[in-house]
């Protein structure tokens, strides 16, 4: 598991640059907040739906925004899922258990 402050640092790690080690190899599922500095979650989407190498990243919302918008936004750059973050530490944990489900059940490209 890797970890970014912010989306900047996401896309440094992704693509290798600004210093950042790139990532080898890419991760091939991706949780991705919408409300984060320097570059927010959408935006951070956009850019690696834009590039070929990265654009098969299976990337899941996982996000307090409940704006429509937002969720149309992410569904329009191939959001794998949009989940609103649970108030309580149990349901986070269902969360992720469904997201480990889905990781177990997907035939994911090599």
């Amino acid at each position: 598991m890797h970890i970014a402050r912010d989306g900047e640092e996401a896309l440094e790690m992704l693509k290798g640059l600004n210093g950042k080690e790139k990532l080898d190899p890419l991760p091939k599922i991706m949780l991705l907040d919408i409300n984060i500095p320097r570059m927010n979650g959408l935006e951070l989407l956009r850019e690696i739906r834009h590039d070929e190498e990265l654009q098969t990243i299976s990337v899941f919302m996982l996000t307090t925004s409940k704006d429509d918008q937002d969720r149309l936004e992410a569904y329009k750059n191939n959001v794998a899922g949009y989940i609103i973050k649970p108030v309580s530490f149990d349901k986070l944990v269902e969360a992720i258990a469904v997201l480990n489900t889905y990781w177990n059940l997907s035939v994911l490209p090599a």
